[in-house]
This record gives structure tokens, C-alpha cells and sequence, in this order.
């Protein structure tokens, strides 16, 4: 990773942080959240995951429409940090450390590869 790339990941993450610590407190079941890029093709490469502890919690911020108030959260930080997103719908997708479990054993480096 070269200085450049390196500086623009630092970038993202410390916006993803302080997203991921709001989301903490605010959404039930939300653990954690990553991130993965081709530097070469930024910002339009970025995919957030967002992951909850299971279904229940997932449907449940969905249904009380969280899920848009974490996507302005994260375009809002980004956009402070100088990434602009067109559409963050296909920037941030979310799953459950529950269905993790139980199709990928709880190897999360393998099941994030599969987006």
C-alpha cells in the first residue's frame, strides 16, 4: 500500500469509526461494521459492511427504517472526509454475525469475499 493509498484509507476508517461507535448506541444489535476498496477505482470500489448480532435485529432495523439513517450517517462522514458517494445504496450492504455462522462456520474473511 503506498503513501497515498494508505492516507485515503486512514481517511475512510476514521469516518467509518465514528459511524460504527454512533450506530453502537444507537441500533439494537449493531456490532461492527468493515470495509474494502480498489484504491485504483475510489470512491465507486467502496463497500461498507454493516454487520448486526442476528435476523431479528437486522429486520427490526429495517422495518424502523434505520438502515437509511445509517447510509446518510456514513455518506454524511464520508463526505466530510472528502469521498463523496452518488449512491450509497450500493456502497453499504448488511449482514448478521448469525448468518455468518451459520453458512460460513463464522469465517468472516471468507464470506466478505464473496461481495
Amino acid at each position: 500500500m503506498n503513501k497515498t493509498v494508505k492516507k485515503l484509507d486512514n481517511n475512510v476508517v476514521k469516518a467509518l469509526t465514528i459511524v460504527c461507535e454512533t450506530a453502537k448506541d444507537q441500533i439494537v444489535g449493531f456490532e461492527w461494521l468493515t470495509h474494502s476498496a480498489d484504491y485504483s477505482n475510489f470512491p465507486s470500489s467502496l463497500v461498507i459492511t454493516c454487520v448486526l448480532d442476528n435476523v431479528l435485529s437486522l429486520e427490526l432495523m429495517l422495518a424502523s427504517q434505520q438502515d437509511q439513517e445509517l447510509r446518510k450517517h456514513i455518506q454524511k462522514q464520508l463526505l466530510k472526509a472528502g469521498f463523496l458517494l452518488k449512491d450509497v445504496r450500493r456502497h453499504v450492504f448488511f449482514d448478521t454475525e448469525e448468518a455468518c455462522l451459520l453458512e460460513h462456520n463464522g469465517d468472516w474473511k471468507r464470506r466478505l469475499l464473496k461481495n
